[in-house]
């Protein structure tokens, strides 16, 4: 008997007992479907927070006093916030000292302001950034109408704007926006420019915010914010090239070192970030979530792998006649064997495919509720499968060697 027949009487043992199969598959199906449900979730979330996460530049990375991202402690928060602030010596230090990099840029951020133009006006999240020329590159957010900052404009301190896609369109829906003026906290500001659409799916204001001088900002805003604390300067960094990256980045740290006054045995008091750095956060964060995922589903898994020896018993004691005859015919213990096994096999596939399925339907739940982009991580469908295989192969074997081993006249004698 070939493996082909085999496969055959295997799939037609199962469909001749559906309920029984059905019972069988239930754990099957709930095993895989808990682990490819997670993980399709945590993918959706994952490719959503990667793309969002990758503002910066691939050659950027970012120097500031807060910590890049994911959760810390109490204490590290305090001692976070008991560092000197970063600023704009600091960058003019980078941009003379680093030959690494040719685009050094400067921002200060304030968030709750109000743009008006005439009798109309932006909601109260408007995000207001003091910034650089380098503002647009760095941050991979272009201006595709009027012009951008200029290094005059910021040794000028001149009260000009480039305002987002949003406030665009809110402020200026059948206007031309170049030369305008918009007031914000009662100052007025010229618009120069307007920055093209940057979506963001978790709810980020990249098409909400003005871009102002950074001299005009320090000029009105000063130099603490409204809770009391000194404002702080995010610096941003962009390599020459992808091979020059790490060269600059350790060159910028021994320069902001030197800068703050650090001692060899002192560790840093500022945080440098590119995107990947970020990513790594957020993967770490998520390991836990996917271990405890993936051990829940091989728990599942292993019960449902009992479950499926006892029916594949059951199932050999019911069918000990047709052993007997099949032997008695000249089947051998090997064609026995795989017939059984095969069917174990079988059936663990046909409940990891459902599985998959399920999983992949409640994973991309997120994708609904949230508006992400769905996502099918095709690894773990492949996985869970293989794992679906590897419990129909562990599992059914001691039943498909029951089988083998009986001896055909005691068989056919069963009753």
């Amino acid at each position: 008997m070939g493996f082909i027949e085999a496969f055959k009487m295997a799939h037609t043992a199962i469909m001749t007992h559906k309920l029984r199969s059905f019972l069988t598959l239930i754990g099957i199906i709930s095993g895989v479907a808990s682990i490819i449900a997670v993980m399709t979730g945590i993918s959706v979330i994952q490719s959503t927070i990667e793309s969002e996460l990758s503002v910066l530049g691939t050659t950027t990375f970012q120097v500031q006093k807060w910590a890049a991202g994911g959760p810390i402690s109490e204490e590290e928060a305090r001692k976070i916030q008991r560092r000197p602030p970063i600023t704009t010596d600091h960058a003019d230090a980078i941009r003379t000292k680093v030959k690494s990099v040719d685009l050094v840029g400067s921002e200060l951020w304030s968030f709750g302001h109000v743009a008006r133009f005439k009798d109309k006006e932006t909601n109260t999240n408007l995000t207001l950034c003091g910034g650089t020329p380098e503002y647009a590159p760095n941050n991979t957010h272009y201006v595709y109408l009027g012009r951008n900052l200029t290094d005059e404009d910021i040794k000028i301190g001149r009260n000009i704007a480039i305002i987002g896609f949003a406030v665009a369109n809110e402020l200026f829906p059948w206007t031309d926006p170049i030369q305008k003026t918009v007031k914000i906290d009662g100052r007025k500001y010229t618009v120069i420019g307007v920055f093209e659409s940057k979506k963001s799916s978790l709810g980020g204001n990249y098409d909400n915010y003005l871009l102002i001088p950074i001299s005009t900002f320090k000029r009105y805003y000063g130099d603490r914010d409204p809770r009391g604390f000194d404002r702080s300067v995010n610096i941003t960094v962009n390599a020459r090239s992808p091979e020059l990256l790490q060269d600059a980045i350790a060159e910028v740290r021994s320069v902001m070192r030197f800068e703050r006054n650090l001692k060899p045995d002192q560790e840093d008091d500022f945080t440098i970030f590119t995107n990947d750095s970020q990513i790594k956060v957020f993967n770490e964060t998520t390991a836990g979530i996917k271990t405890a995922a993936f051990v829940i589903g091989i728990v599942a898994l292993i019960v449902a792998g009992i479950g499926i020896m006892n029916i594949m018993l059951v199932s050999v004691t019911e069918r000990t006649k047709e052993i007997g005859i099949r032997k008695s015919l000249g089947a051998k213990r090997k064609n026995i064997l795989l017939q059984f096994l095969l069917e174990a096999i079988i059936l663990c596939n046909i409940g990891g495919t459902f599985g998959v399925l399920v999983g992949f339907g409640l994973g991309n739940i997120v994708s609904i509720l949230t508006g992400f982009a769905v996502t099918i991580p095709m690894e773990w469908a492949v996985i869970g499968l293989l794992f679906c295989t590897t419990v129909g192969l562990t599992f059914g074997m001691w039943p498909a060697i029951v089988a083998s081993k009986m001896d055909p006249v005691e068989a056919l004698r069963f009753e």
